[in-house]
């Protein structure tokens, strides 16, 4: 039996959820697990539900059933098949700890994507993705290469049907164009010590001021530099026994972390753009479980 995922986002009105869960029955349908979220201060409703085809209906079939009431509530509407991997390309600079940890995650199942590709505008990570058996693409940045570096970028993206891109501490700026162009399907991670410790050297910094929480925000890139919306986040404590270089570890390993539960949450359609924020559903059950340990 097939596993399908529909989410919805529609105007808040009063019998969307019973008109969802009546139609799915109807069609002989078992809902595995919905969450839904009422934003009484946009008036807008967000719905997701995982379900089965007992009978082993098409997700043709299945969109056909849902189409009267999508028009009926106005939805935005998208119906998944569970099955069907999502297709990423990563992007990475000398950073590699984000890529690594991404790598590990995809080769074990914890991670069910696709790899297009891996971009970079180095080659620290030349050998580690192509023994991995995915294609890498050396496209050095300059300013005054860029827009061509971005057409080859975009280029690959599109060769392979790319539907997220994720910036694996890639350290170039987009420009306003790609970010448009990929409009919630690119996804940045980055310290949490924004806005307070700009440009080089942000963990020492922080040292320098004592800080007590280090974190790490993964988000939808935008054309506001590390200004859109936030998908996940995370903290570890530091003591004033920490030196600098326990700083950088600790952030390390806090941005792998956040940013491998930002693009589950993503590739598992559990996160709605809502305005300059997001709205994120919990996992369906048995979603983080890998097919092999290692």
């Amino acid at each position: 039996m097939t596993t399908f995922v529909l989410t919805v986002t529609c105007q808040s009105t009063r019998g969307i959820v019973a008109a969802v869960s009546g139609l799915l029955a109807e069609m002989d349908c078992n809902i595995i697990d919905s969450s839904q979220f009422d934003d009484l201060g946009t008036g807008r409703f967000f719905m997701r539900v995982s379900f089965i085809s007992e009978e082993g209906k098409t997700i043709e079939d299945l969109s056909a059933g849902l189409k009267p009431i999508a028009d009926k509530f106005k939805m935005e509407s998208q119906l998944h098949d569970h099955s069907q991997r999502m297709k990423v390309l990563l992007m990475v600079s000398r950073f590699g700890h984000c890529l690594n940890d991404l790598l590990y995650r995809w080769r074990i199942g914890a991670l069910p994507i696709d790899l297009v590709g891996v971009v970079s505008n180095h080659f620290d990570y030349q050998k580690l993705v192509v023994n991995h058996d995915i294609p890498f693409h050396h496209i050095p940045v300059t300013r005054e290469n860029k827009p061509h570096a971005e057409a080859k970028i975009m280029e690959i993206a599109e060769a392979g049907s790319t539907e997220l891109i994720v910036l694996a501490r890639y350290m170039q700026v987009l420009s306003d164009n790609m970010c448009e162009r990929m409009s919630g399907r690119i996804i940045n991670i980055h310290h949490s010590f924004l806005p307070s410790f700009k440009g080089a050297n942000p963990y020492k910094q922080a040292y320098q001021r004592g800080v007590k929480l280090i974190g790490a925000t993964a988000h939808y890139v935008t054309a506001d530099l590390d200004e859109g919306p936030i998908i996940e986040q995370d903290t570890v404590r530091i003591t004033h026994a920490q030196s600098p270089d326990d700083y950088v570890s600790l952030g390390r390993d806090v941005e792998a972390q956040v940013l491998a539960r930002s693009i589950h949450a993503h590739i598992h359609h559990r996160v709605f753009l809502n305005g300059s924020r997001t709205v994120v559903f919990p996992p369906s059950p048995g979603s983080y479980a890998s097919e092999r340990m290692g």
